[in-house]
């Protein structure tokens, strides 16, 4: 009898051990898997450098993506070309119906993040009436500057007078960071940049809907 009452008590702690188990295993925490983008090798979202808007908020390039963008550098002390930039880019804008506006993006980033703070950047905006759901002024370090002017290929040069002399250009990205276009005409619309825009904005208006 008493062997057979050892067996039951073996018994009974077995099952007891079982279905604890068995209850940890149901309230464990389940296990997530952080999701990365990954973006193409030639992509000018594979540059990791964190930039700040005029509304000073942090943000990095790879959160454009999705998005059709033109980007390009700039300094506010620029008296001609720069605001020419701009201007230009405002052209571009007109010659786009409501629905294609909505879906383009402008990142114009200092190349003289010493001057350029967030309230210089603020300036500009509200200055030229530039639309802060699609147009951001951005600043980084200097060393970013520098890597990021290297992967748009844009040269630029700091005089003694604290000037910069460097490249206008305004770069077409789609929605992964790929160059899809570049033009150097400032002043007056660049008909086959913007075509290029327009057949952008056509092919991610596409994509989306599928």
């Amino acid at each position: 009898m008493k062997s057979v009452l050892n067996a039951c008590k073996v018994i009974a702690v077995t099952l007891f051990l079982s279905t604890l188990a068995s209850y940890a295993g149901a309230v464990e925490p389940a296990r997530t898997t952080k999701q990365v983008q990954t973006f193409p090798g030639d992509s000018v979202y594979q540059l990791a450098i964190t930039l700040e808007n005029q509304q000073a908020n942090k943000f990095k390039l790879a959160n454009q993506a999705g998005h059709i963008v033109i980007v390009s550098m700039f300094y506010n002390s620029c008296e001609y070309v720069c605001p020419m930039l701009i201007d230009t880019i405002r052209m571009l804008e007109k010659k786009l119906d409501e629905q294609e506006k909505s879906h383009l993006s402008i990142l114009l980033v200092t190349l003289d993040p010493a001057r350029d703070d967030v309230a210089t950047l603020q300036s500009i905006a509200k200055a030229r009436e530039l639309d802060k759901l699609h147009w951001m002024l951005a600043r980084t370090n200097e060393k970013s500057v520098r890597q990021l002017a290297a992967v748009l290929n844009i040269q630029y040069r700091q005089m003694e007078s604290g000037e910069f002399n460097h490249t206008s250009a305004l770069i077409l990205l789609d929605k992964n960071g790929r160059i899809l276009a570049r033009s150097g005409t400032l002043g007056t619309v660049d008909d086959e940049f913007l075509q290029k825009i327009k057949s952008s904005l056509k092919t991610l208006d596409t994509d989306s809907k599928h």
